[in-house]
């Protein structure tokens, strides 16, 4: 029997830890999303016995994507997170747009939702800028299908990065708002924040790293060859101090090295720091580079396996929003009851 698994009145009845995420598809993760969540990913569904994951194909479409592209992505993202260490069978994995409850709560929480709130939120302040004053709709709204997203389900717990914390105050208040109107019927989902520091640039350690960064040695892909690693880290912008301390405030391109050396290794800051002792900054970034090639060389090659079958990769996400859509559907059937539809 698949652990995660609740139908009917069992899921609406019973409070149920239950977790729920999801990544855009972007294609290949890069190390930031490993080290930040995907990695948090796979020790959760060890942990909690009803575990969905999702590929947030309708959140992908706020920007700007070819169809053909965004389909590729959609295989590349699902093969990576599955070479990372994913597995369906302790967790729903399923593409978003393959269950339409989604969208349909969204609208019903969009309409309990003022429009101020989410003009207030730094992340549609900063890409809508990133859009020339031009963002749409659905970069405005997007929140609040995050929103529904969790409450779907009856999420109890949303791991998130520093950066989502205002999105899940508002599913927060989303839920709360709904349970004032209708009665008790959602979980206000808390937060399972990462504790891995968060991982910069390269190129520049005052920023986060990004996919969308436009300078290609910047960004460390989960994909990357050995080779592709050591250049990066070999150009990693340091400063002019040859030892290695970790200050992220006065020396953040060092402590980025630091952070990540600790994360990809599991030690601490202090254990990796004196590992580090006699190491000037160029012969510790080659440390640092050999860590990450030792983590993700059998990542790489099983993402290279699995993208080889995409009818494999289509046929996962199929069965995971089949049981999702399973999971879903008693819940957003009362609250169609709940809001007068039926």
């Amino acid at each position: 029997m698949i652990r995660a698994l609740h139908r009917g009145t069992l899921a609406q009845n019973m409070v149920t830890d239950r977790i729920f995420s999801g990544i855009q598809p972007t294609g290949t993760p890069h190390l930031g999303n490993y080290l930040g969540a995907i990695q948090n990913w796979v020790n959760l569904q060890e942990k909690y016995n009803s575990v969905l994951y999702s590929i947030m194909d309708l959140h992908s479409l706020t920007m700007p994507k070819e169809p053909a592209v965004l389909r590729q992505n959609i295989l590349d993202t699902t093969a990576a997170i599955l070479a990372c260490g994913i597995d369906p069978k302790k967790c729903f994995l399923f593409r978003q747009s393959l269950v339409p409850e989604h969208t349909e709560l969204a609208w019903i929480l969009g309409c309990l939702t003022n429009v101020p709130r989410l003009l207030r939120l730094p992340q549609w302040k900063m890409k809508c800028a990133g859009q020339n004053n031009d963002g749409n709709v659905g970069l405005l709204t997007y929140p609040v299908l995050q929103a529904a997203d969790i409450l779907l389900y009856k999420s109890t717990h949303v791991p998130v990065g520093e950066d989502q914390v205002l999105h899940l105050e508002l599913a927060q208040d989303i839920a709360q708002h709904f349970n004032k109107k209708y009665g008790e019927f959602f979980p206000v989902p808390k937060a399972i924040l990462s504790t891995t520091k968060k991982i910069k640039s390269l190129r520049d350690p005052t920023v986060k790293m990004s996919k969308s960064d436009p300078q290609k040695l910047a960004t460390v892909n989960v994909a990357d060859s050995p080779e592709e690693i050591v250049l990066k880290f070999r150009k990693a912008v340091t400063d002019f101090t040859s030892e290695v301390t970790y200050d992220p405030s006065s020396r953040p391109g060092v402590s980025n090295l630091v952070s990540i050396h600790a994360a990809v290794t599991g030690l601490s800051i202090e254990e990796v720091l004196h590992q580090a002792v006699g190491l000037d900054t160029a012969h510790y970034k080659m440390v640092v580079a050999e860590s990450v090639i030792q983590k993700f060389t059998p990542i790489r090659n099983e993402i290279k396996k699995l993208q080889e079958d995409k009818t494999y990769l289509i046929k996962i996400l199929e069965t995971g929003a089949e049981k999702a859509k399973e999971l879903a559907t008693p819940i957003y059937q009362e609250v169609r009851r709940l809001v007068g539809f039926q």
